[in-house]
């Protein structure tokens, strides 16, 4: 590898130019419904600090229906938590729909998570009142909002609607335990999206479900996604839903490791075609984290070579000690 730092090395005038672009830039996530800025939790065990999130970077647009995936320990829960105001960061910035997450007291995060946010968790128990039919628990958090609580026969009407919109209508009069798995999912979709939530938060929701039931959930999702413009985050270990949404984000280490887009081009003869192409994500301070399996297919530790060429970046593995400098340079 050549030495290419004075072909590349950028003018004092130059350095200006891009310090002023940067500042008349307009604010990190400006436009976007879910704005994370280098975002920290640290949770403290037993006197042993764990970071859970580590400077993570994360913007989601207003309507989008996106996955993110992660293993066990990646940050990917304690994110979803934060999003839906459960938990507080311990640094960075997080906003919400113009709610500064940071910033809110206790009632200002109770109303945020009625009237922001809807969370559908993995586990059904979770989302439903045993008790309440499926369009009694559909209406109790319009019931519960307080302010701008619309009238009985209104919020039994959304109900009942709802319900129909998913693909549950038959069970309006069904308590939780006369559903199916399946069925109970997605009345905790439409209890969820019952006070015409800006966010939609759903944390394995297909996770305890067959891959036909599965199916259906998620159909359901995206009839919201598609006819309410709900913006849906679904955490998820099942790559048949990843696969299904237009970008998935995958967190790695407590960081937004890489992204996955996904969208539908038309040969010469017609036929369409999904084309994903995966993306490493670059945080604001210029650092990225290369596929795990990139790494271990080319051997890559502690360190890589770096080459600036006029339209991309080459990264290759260390050399080969013999290949060195005298100052262990390449």
């Amino acid at each position: 590898m050549t030495d290419t730092t004075a072909a590349v090395q950028p003018s004092l005038g130059e350095l200006e130019r891009r310090a002023a672009a940067r500042r008349d830039r307009p604010s990190y996530g400006h436009d976007a419904l879910i704005a994370c800025d280098r975002l920290v939790r640290i949770f403290t065990t037993d006197g042993v600090e764990v970071q859970a999130l580590q400077g993570l970077d994360l913007l989601v647009q207003d309507g989008e229906l996106m996955a993110l995936v992660g293993a066990s320990g990646s940050g990917k829960s304690t994110l979803m938590n934060i999003l839906a105001g459960l938990d507080v960061p311990t640094a960075g910035a997080a906003k919400v729909a113009g709610r500064d997450l940071l910033a809110m007291d206790a009632k200002a995060r109770l109303a945020y998570r009625r009237e922001v946010v809807g969370f559908v968790w993995q586990q059904t128990a979770r989302n439903l009142l045993p008790y309440l039919t499926a369009a009694q628990n559909v209406a109790l958090p319009m019931q519960l909002r307080g302010r701008g609580r619309p009238r009985k026969a209104a919020m039994a009407e959304r109900a009942r609607e709802l319900l129909s919109m998913l693909g549950v209508g038959e069970c309006a009069d069904r308590r939780p335990v006369q559903l199916s798995g399946g069925q109970q999912q997605r009345v905790a979709i439409a209890v969820a999206l019952a006070n015409s939530p800006a966010v939609l938060l759903a944390d394995e929701p297909t996770g305890e479900l067959d891959s036909a039931t599965g199916e259906q959930v998620f159909a359901a999702f995206r009839r919201a996604n598609e006819e309410l413009g709900t913006t849906i985050v679904i955490v998820t270990h099942d790559q048949a839903v990843a696969d299904e949404v237009r970008r998935t984000v995958a967190i790695r280490d407590g960081r937004t490791s890489s992204e996955v887009l996904r969208r539908t081009e038309v040969d010469a003869q017609g036929q369409e075609s999904l084309v994903a192409r995966e993306y490493a994500m670059l945080d604001r301070a210029g650092r990225l984290q290369l596929p795990a399996e990139y790494t271990a297919a080319l051997a890559m530790e502690h360190r890589v070579m770096l080459e600036l060429e006029q339209d991309h970046i080459g990264v290759w593995p260390d050399a080969p000690a013999g290949e060195r400098g005298a100052d262990g340079g390449a």
